[in-house]
């Protein structure tokens, strides 16, 4: 089969398609030709230096939507025919972006009709990613104040939609030439980063989804009220940042999404209720993959970025 493949580390110049050997099927795993994959931060920070993956070669990505071809042993809930999609445990259940991906079956839905594969591809890794966050993490209820920063980007744009129906106030941060779009989608507040100090306009807050880091990071736990929840998706300093969350009186909590049946579920049935939808901005062929992570690193991208085979 084809696959974007790498043999070094670098820029996006280093991926090109390579036929690599077809995936066998094992027990409990679930063998998906890909309908489309999704581009997260975390394909193009693999891509150029080590972070949780060995050294190459290998094949990226973590996000799938796609039919099943073939099914393992023990594996109850599928057939061959049916159209799923689901996030690959991270990090190392990479390899989405091939014609062909081995999965654990309990990774995996089945996919709303309502979605093609180009959309339910963009949702996996950056859905379970807000709904982790904080559904399960900072478990915010109907009322509470709820500030995304990058409200935009790919995690912070279905944060959104998440906590809003959720019952959320949401406030979100955000160049203004994309206000209207997150309005659009339940924002109730919004603020241009590039002119105003967040800080200096919020308080009380009840829960911040960090997907930005540094100095956020610290400014963030000044708005949050006594009690509060910041959820931080980059690394940090951990001791500095929990000793400050102490004296503002609020916890800390760093995260990795997961593979999780459960939470895509959720996603999925968001999607059929029509109050969750993935924006895209570009979608290549795997054969542009260096272009579409040339794109996707360029700042200029609004929405997700997927690659489907050509």
């Amino acid at each position: 089969m084809l696959a974007v493949r790498q043999d070094v580390l670098g820029g996006p110049e280093v991926l090109h398609q390579a036929e690599v050997p077809r995936p066998r099927v094992t027990p409990n795993q679930v063998l998906v030709r890909v309908g489309a994959a999704g581009l997260n931060p975390t394909d193009l920070k693999h891509r150029s230096r080590r972070v949780f993956l060995g050294p190459p070669p290998f094949v990226l990505g973590w996000d799938v939507s796609g039919v099943v071809a073939e099914i393992g042993y023990g594996v109850a809930d599928f057939r061959p025919g049916d159209e799923v999609f689901g996030m690959l445990p991270y990090p190392r259940g990479h390899g989405a972006h091939a014609e062909l991906v081995l999965a654990p079956a309990r990774a995996l839905v089945h996919k709303p009709t309502g979605l093609d594969h180009t959309q339910a591809g963009a949702l996996p890794l950056a859905s379970l990613t807000a709904w982790q966050a904080l559904v399960e993490r900072a478990r915010i209820r109907a009322g509470q104040r709820v500030l995304v920063h990058g409200a935009a980007g790919g995690v912070g744009h279905l944060a959104v939609q998440i906590a809003r129906d959720r019952g959320a106030v949401v406030i979100g941060t955000a160049s203004a030439s994309k206000h209207d779009y997150l309005r659009e989608i339940g924002a109730h507040e919004l603020l241009d980063y590039r002119t105003t100090a967040f800080e200096a306009e919020l308080s009380d807050v009840d829960v911040v989804l960090d997907t930005v880091g540094g100095e956020v990071t610290n400014r963030s736990l000044t708005v949050l009220r006594p009690g509060g929840t910041l959820v931080t998706l980059m690394p940090t300093g951990r001791e500095v940042v929990v000793d400050e969350a102490r004296r503002h009186g609020v916890r800390v909590i760093g995260m990795l999404a997961d593979a999780d049946r459960a939470g895509m579920q959720a996603v999925s049935d968001m999607v059929r209720r029509g109050v969750l939808r993935p924006k895209l901005d570009r979608v290549f062929p795997m054969s542009a993959a260096a272009q579409a992570h040339t794109r996707a690193e360029s700042g200029r991208a609004f929405g997700k970025v997927v690659l489907v085979p050509d």
